[in-house]
């Protein structure tokens, strides 16, 4: 995998996935553009990542403001003189039943989760264009089947499929390759930060992150994928088996997700 000197943009790096994308890709002598809500974790990371000897540059974005991706892009630009990788991985998550969710709560996951990719994109895809490089999106298994107790995250991961897979096979001759990547459960802080039914964080995993994929594991899977130019990527065999399964026997799984959502501690529903 040879990222040396190519211009690679980070959404959501302050933490998780994307903090271990800007690793691993310093690592092997990308320079690195970092993006994320909170300014100071956004400044503790770039620390870590320069202390790799990597280029690096940050900007505080929420990205569900098309101004501050607008500003992430031409800041990206302006530094490095093109946009090699654009990773849209910044996300948030929920856990409520639609019944119980105030519709703010799915607003705002469609605001980050879906709208965020389609600004960022927007913006980066004619230096993409240029550099025939990589589109990808920070996706989930929640995008091939809907979670019950996720409705606005499975929609937002939907909707992202949707955007991504229709861009791939518009550009399909102008050379941009667009990687749609799941990780399945990936140890981060998705659901310590999920939003409740209100809106508030919930401030704990309903899961043990301990036995989950850890985020470094998933940043190598990506780049792997990157620098193959795949499609898709589906991390964990739970993961794997959760979208074959759903091709042939959708009913099945409905039933079959269920029981395994349902089992979580203070399950919204049961």
């Amino acid at each position: 995998m040879n990222f040396k000197d190519k211009a690679v943009v980070i959404t959501g790096a302050s933490s998780g996935i994307g903090k271990a994308l800007a690793m691993e890709f310093a690592g092997m002598g990308a320079k690195i553009v970092m993006a994320a809500r909170n300014e100071e974790r956004l400044n503790e990371a770039m620390s870590e990542v320069k202390g790799l000897g990597a280029e690096v540059v940050g900007l505080p974005t929420d990205v569900a403001k098309e101004e501050d991706c607008k500003n992430l892009i031409d800041k990206a630009v302006s530094t490095f003189g093109r946009i090699d990788i654009m990773i849209n991985n910044a996300g948030i998550s929920m856990r409520a039943i639609f019944e119980d969710t105030e519709l703010d709560v799915i607003r705002q996951l469609m605001d980050v989760n879906f709208w965020g990719t389609v600004y960022c994109t927007k913006y980066a895809l004619p230096h993409l264009l240029e550099s025939k490089g990589s589109l990808v999106g920070i996706s989930s298994i929640a995008g091939y089947k809907g979670l019950p107790g996720r409705t606005g995250y499975s929609s937002s991961k939907f909707a992202m499929h949707g955007f991504l897979e229709t861009l791939r096979i518009e550009n399909m001759k102008k050379g941009l390759h667009v990687l749609i990547a799941c990780p399945g459960f990936t140890a981060s802080n998705i659901r310590n930060t999920a939003l409740n039914e209100k809106g508030e964080v919930q401030g704990e995993s309903p899961r043990d992150e301990g036995k989950m994929m850890s985020a470094e594991e998933v940043a190598r899977h990506i780049a792997r994928a990157i620098a193959k130019r795949k499609d898709r990527l589906t991390l964990t065999f739970q993961g794997k088996l959760t979208v074959f399964l759903n091709k042939f026997f959708p009913k099945f799984m409905d039933k079959q997700v269920y029981k395994h959502m349902a089992k979580e501690p203070d399950s919204p529903f049961k």
